[in-house]
Order: C-alpha cells, then sequence, then structure tokens
C-alpha cells in the first residue's frame, strides 16, 4: 500500500492522480497508525518549514514516518517533504517589529533524518536576473547509481521546481541529483530507503512519471 501524507500542507490529489497514471492506486491519510502500515511512504509539501513540522508533530505523524524509516520501507519526500528530513531550516516566521529587542529567534527544528540545513537562495542572484523564488523548468543532473532516475537517458531529465530554500546536507554522499541556479545545489537526495526529491514530480510530465514509477515500482 502507498500512502500520501496529509498534514494539511501539500498537493496531495496531484501527487494521487500522477501515481494513478502509472497504474498505481494511493491511499491520502492523516492517520499516523495508516502511515506507519504503508509499504511505501510519500510526503509532500508546500508552504513552511516551521508550519509544517507544527502539522506533523500535531498529527502524530512524526514518529510513524520515523517508523516506516526505521522498518527500512521506502519514503520519498517532495520538495518541502525533502526539507523536513533534513535538521534545521533558515526559514523562520515573519518577525515581530521588536525583534531587535528579542535576539535571534532560533532555528525551526526539522525530523534529522539527513545531517544538514536548508537554506535561502542568495538575495544576489538577482544581480544575475534570477528570481527568488526558483520557479519554473530546469534539469536535475543524477549522480550515478541512483534508483530513481533508472532509465532516464543520458541526458540530464528537466523537473517542475517552485522554492526559495534548497538543502545543503552535510554529507555529500546523499546526494542523488544536483541542479544549477545561479549555482549547483542538491536537487535530490537519497540514503538507504530514504528517497527525496526538491522539485515537484507530480508536475514533471514524463520525467516526473517515470520517477514515480521507480519509485513504486523498482525501489
Amino acid at each position: 500500500m502507498v500512502v500520501i501524507v496529509d498534514y494539511g500542507m501539500g498537493n496531495l490529489r496531484s501527487v494521487q492522480k500522477a501515481l494513478e497514471r502509472i497504474g498505481c492506486r494511493a491511499e491520502i491519510s492523516d492517520y499516523p497508525e495508516v502511515a506507519a502500515r504503508a509499504d511505501r511512504l510519500i510526503v509532500p509539501g508546500v508552504g513552511a518549514f516551521g508550519d509544517a513540522m507544527t502539522a506533523l508533530r500535531e498529527r502524530g505523524l512524526i514518529e510513524a514516518i520515523r517508523e516506516t524509516i526505521a522498518r527500512g520501507r521506502p519514503l520519498l519526500g517532495i520538495c518541502l517533504g525533502l526539507q523536513v528530513l533534513f535538521e534545521e531550516s533558515e526559514e523562520v516566521a515573519e518577525a515581530p517589529v521588536d525583534v531587535a529587542a528579542l535576539g535571534r529567534a532560533p532555528l525551526p527544528k526539522g525530523l534529522g533524518v539527513l545531517a544538514g540545513r536548508v537554506v535561502r537562495f542568495s538575495p544576489s542572484l538577482a544581480d544575475r536576473g534570477l528570481k527568488v523564488p526558483h520557479m519554473g523548468w530546469n534539469r536535475a543532473e543524477p549522480a550515478a547509481g541512483c534508483p530513481l532516475f533508472d532509465g532516464m537517458g543520458r541526458e540530464a531529465p528537466y523537473f517542475y521546481f517552485a522554492h526559495s530554500y534548497y538543502a545543503a546536507p552535510q554529507d555529500e554522499s546523499v546526494v542523488a541529483a544536483r541542479t544549477d541556479y545561479g549555482g549547483p545545489f542538491a536537487s535530490a537526495v537519497a540514503r538507504d530507503n530514504v528517497f527525496a526529491t526538491q522539485f515537484h514530480p507530480e508536475k514533471s510530465q514524463a520525467a516526473g512519471l517515470a520517477l514515480l514509477e521507480n519509485f513504486v515500482m523498482r525501489i
């Protein structure tokens, strides 16, 4: 059973419809017990890092995600679902007016499945004509051996992105693909049974469907 985790912040139906196109029936659920029983778990997400962690915690889904990983069952994070796998994020809520008096707010903590921090694209990208958020189609150059990208040919495939922050892993060996946007960043990560993409495979046409098929059929 493939379960798409519903914590109120994802393109759930878009992911479900993409899976249906490759012949995979997936259940959308916000119940921890359902997520914990999944043969494969997908954690999508759109929005702010801290809000996502709060929503996961309030629904009791953090332990369900960790249990899935501990049991060796495949997990796929998408966009914000990639970012929450890391230890912390530079994305913080809008500061109050008297923030100087309060001092620097602590960074919101993630699941800590992967070591590293989520960081913001530099404002200096504007000097090179690059907008933040990074939105639209861009190539992802796969690392050798990552099964998510099996059968996609020799050319780096294009995927659809929509984000202002990206993961900076401590361990370079988890980087499964890189994308250039004013410099290279990790656009996919993989370690053991944990996989995640910064781009949206459900919005990425043929390449995205091929990636989802690899996840549900071959991993």
